[in-house]
């Protein structure tokens, strides 16, 4: 056995969330405590505070909704624009080549497609 065990990497996130949580909590009582010492009512403290931490909450679910919704556009772009660009048109591909009128663009059949000037070449 180890002289002194290792922590793992959760264990010591676990313990660092742990006193983040605490030194809240213990901040959170003082700012309750200085303002029921100021006069204002204890439920009223309570109750400012629950306040500002649904706001909190809601503003964050509020970002989230609008990022998960911007992510989600994004990737149906995506798709589409893979799905657009896989589409078999039903089209004889066109290919450049020497044929019958020259040098140009010939559909699988032998017929040119590209804009030509035949009397141009002679």
């Amino acid at each position: 056995m180890k002289p002194s065990a290792s922590i793992s990497l959760a264990e010591r996130l676990g313990q660092t969330l742990g006193r983040a949580c605490r030194g809240y909590l213990r901040q959170e009582r003082k700012v309750n405590a200085w303002l029921i010492g100021h006069g204002v009512p204890a439920g009223a403290a309570t109750l400012l505070f629950w306040g500002i931490k649904l706001a909190v909450l809601g503003a964050l679910l509020y970002s989230a909704f609008w990022g998960a919704l911007v992510a989600v556009s994004v990737i149906a772009a995506v798709c589409v624009g893979r799905v657009s660009r896989d589409i078999d048109t039903g089209l004889d591909p066109a290919e450049w080549r020497l044929g019958s009128a020259g040098y140009g663009l010939y559909t699988s059949d032998g017929h040119r497609i590209d804009p030509h000037d035949p009397e141009a070449e002679q």
